[in-house]
């Protein structure tokens, strides 16, 4: 659900038709919440250069994996891009969902939707830069159940927040993380469960020693429901 390098797209070397969108340019994405109080509400994503809104399919996943809801755990969604992940949250009986997206469009669009569910009572939307944020929200005490980390790939974010998520996390928290390529588990975490989609490889981390319930940890079968697209 995240920003993806703009050399990804596939550019159509065919002539244009009428009214077709110019070669090189970005297919509108259309994605939906597959769960909960809100299920198969389409989410508008901005027509946005490399936007990668995680795939209908892998939330459907991830939400196997965590348990089909999340009644009363608090989550942040780090790098929120199209919105899909704390939104898929937040209908799925979160009682606290913060969002923080820096890009003021894909923000914009985000927060349509929030009004148009009425969710304001439950997601928070924050603007500008993660880690600015990761320190104001530890300071002030914050702490989170649910993490999603679905960052620009190629930027190292993943790793970079990975390896400061400590001051915001609760006991026995677990965190969702996207990425270009196999995540090992950071200090204090281990491998709950891993997949592939495409190009895109995505993995649930535990706390250490703090396994919650329903979620199996890493070794026989640790990637068997990975999805392959």
């Amino acid at each position: 659900m995240r920003w993806q390098p703009s050399w990804s797209a596939t550019v159509n070397r065919r002539r244009a038709e009428p009214g077709a969108r110019p070669p090189g340019a970005a297919a509108p994405h259309r994605v939906r919440i597959v769960g909960g109080a809100w299920k198969r509400t389409p989410l508008r994503v901005p027509d946005l250069p490399g936007l990668r809104p995680t795939p209908d399919r892998v939330r459907e996943t991830l939400f196997n994996w965590l348990g089909q809801t999340l009644d009363g755990l608090r989550c942040l969604d780090a790098f929120a891009g199209s919105g899909a992940l704390g939104l898929e949250a937040a209908s799925r009986g979160a009682a606290r969902v913060l969002m923080i997206e820096r890009d003021r469009t894909a923000l914009a669009a985000i927060r349509d939707t929030v009004n148009r569910l009425g969710a304001g009572d439950r997601v928070e939307l924050a603007g500008g830069d993660a880690f600015v944020e990761f320190g104001r929200r530890a300071a002030a005490g914050e702490r989170f159940d649910l993490v999603f980390l679905d960052p620009p790939f190629g930027t190292g974010f993943a790793e970079k927040a990975l390896a400061r998520l400590a001051p915001l996390l609760a006991p026995g928290a677990r965190v969702y993380v996207e990425s270009e390529a196999p995540i090992a588990p950071p200090p204090g975490f281990e491998l709950a469960r891993a997949g592939r989609a495409g190009q895109v490889h995505y993995h649930l981390f535990v706390m250490a020693n703090e396994a919650a319930p329903g979620v199996g940890l890493a070794g026989k079968g640790a990637d068997e429901q990975g999805v392959n697209e």
